[in-house]
């Protein structure tokens, strides 16, 4: 078949259980497009590894053992480790790194069937909005190949949004699932803190950092999520014991009557006009079905920014210091003495987007500056939790843009890293509050490119979040058009 790159996930489980296709005719088909490596969205490759898994499926498929999503391929940001293809989290430090074993989430995700394509490009150690801090290049975003795929998640939103894979894992830390999939055109759900093992995910903010599934539908998107999730305290300390859910039981509820919540600060000031005009029509679409939209307040939206790039730098600077060329990774080739390897390794291998988080961390964790930032961070991050939940009261879902602007030019940024912080905007509240949240398509905007709508739920609302965006895509058609050449 020679579409099978443009099917859904649920389209070829369906046709991989009915034996209508085979596990390696699939894996093969999406193996030839990744050839030559399209927008530079893979960091690792490996067809015998790959085709070896899917040959195990063939065999489960043929003798009654599969799983749920048996023989359906996925592609793994680089910030998941690994034992048959290398992980970089995008990184020089870690070149050619081999994990002796597998991420839960990886692990999880293959338990229930599906079959890895490869490793997935990304921004170094999940620090970008525009995955323009790979140390291996920038990815390009399928729609216009001058333009950035958004951060950090870029390479597994546009391997989705190209057709080189039907879903992708993806991390979100203050909406690196959520933004990418917005400016490729997909889906894509950060599910609540805690909910999805983060053993074997290299860690960039660690009270932050959350594992989600990227795919062109909300219904793909509840399938992966429903064999991601689940209690896994031997290994994570942050996972929740809350237990795996069927996320796609709820999908075809009815909407009726159920009350949107829309802050005036997501609509104010910076918002682009044509970002504004889709996500209204698409809110516009979720009416007729009989939700309400209902005005709500989040009054420390603004600071969200600041508190971010507080908290995340200074769990970063700890987190990364176990990258120092000892045990794993890059290492200088001149050095005199142990003090001087751990400089000259962590200099050559991190690029200056990962120095520069170091060093903010480092610094509002010294003595002196801990309690004026960070423990003052700490406090507003609390308020920005009880905001959410104060407006949980008028409300049953959050819904408004995911980012002030469509994709922007490649380099556009380069010698302004502020303005890529503040794209952020709009999903920095719902991670720092560790609630779940979720891009869907809902048009397009300037130069023909996709803009996102935003929804975000109470703790554990995610499948109420997949329903909705599932019944919005019952009614459009927007997570169906694909960019030119796929």
């Amino acid at each position: 078949m020679s579409d099978l790159h443009n099917l859904s996930v649920k389209a070829l489980a369906t046709l991989l259980q009915t034996k209508e296709v085979s596990a390696v005719e699939v894996a093969t088909r999406f193996l030839a497009r990744m050839g030559g490596n399209p927008h530079n969205a893979f960091l690792d490759i490996d067809s015998e590894a790959t085709l070896a898994q899917a040959q195990a499926s063939d065999a489960k498929l043929a003798n009654g053992t599969a799983g749920p999503l048996e023989g359906v391929p996925v592609a793994h940001k680089d910030v998941f480790v690994t034992q048959d293809f290398a992980t970089t989290a995008g990184s020089k430090i870690l070149s050619g790194y081999r994990s002796p074993f597998d991420a839960t989430v990886v692990q999880r995700l293959r338990t229930a069937g599906m079959v890895t394509l490869g490793k997935l490009n990304c921004d170094e150690f999940a620090m970008g909005s525009a995955n323009e801090n790979s140390a291996f290049g920038a990815v390009q975003n399928p729609w216009d190949t001058a333009r950035v795929p958004g951060g950090s998640s870029g390479g597994s939103a546009a391997a989705v949004a190209a057709g080189l894979a039907p879903a992708a894992t993806g991390t979100d830390t203050g909406g690196s699932i959520r933004q990418p999939a917005s400016f490729c055109g997909i889906t894509g759900i950060k599910p609540t803190y805690g909910r999805a093992s983060r053993y074997g995910m290299i860690a960039y903010a660690s009270s932050l950092d959350q594992a989600g599934p990227m795919a062109r539908t909300a219904e793909d998107c509840a399938l992966l999520l429903s064999a991601m999730c689940g209690p896994d305290p031997d290994r994570d300390a942050t996972s929740l014991d809350v237990p795996a859910e069927d996320f796609t039981a709820q999908l075809n509820g009815s909407i009726d009557g159920l009350r949107i919540g829309i802050p005036k600060e997501f609509f104010g000031e910076g918002l682009h006009a044509d970002v504004r005009a889709a996500v209204d029509a698409a809110l516009a679409e979720l009416t007729k079905q009989g939700a309400k939209l209902v005005p709500i307040s989040l009054p420390r939206t603004e600071l969200s920014i600041p508190v971010y790039y507080i908290i995340a730098p200074a769990e970063a600077s700890s987190n990364l210091s176990r990258f120092d060329g000892v045990k794993f990774g890059h290492r200088a080739k001149d050095y005199t003495d142990l003090e001087s390897m751990y400089k000259k390794s962590r200099a050559e291998g991190f690029g200056n987007e990962v120095k520069r988080r170091i060093m903010t961390g480092t610094y509002v964790l010294s003595h002196g500056y801990y309690d004026a930032y960070y423990l003052q961070a700490q406090k507003i991050r609390r308020m920005i939790a009880d905001d959410f939940q104060n407006a949980f009261k008028e409300c049953d879902v959050i819904a408004g843009p995911v980012a002030p602007s469509v994709a922007w030019k490649l380099g556009e940024n380069a010698n302004d890293p502020v303005a890529d912080y503040l794209a952020d905007i709009f999903t920095l509240p719902a991670s720092l509050a560790g609630l779940p949240g979720m891009s869907v398509p809902a048009g397009f905007g300037a130069h023909g490119m996709p803009v996102g709508m935003q929804l975000i739920g109470n703790y554990f609302k995610e499948a109420q979040l997949l329903n909705v965006a599932h019944r919005l895509q019952q009614a459009t058609d927007f997570h169906l058009q694909k960019p030119a050449g796929v």
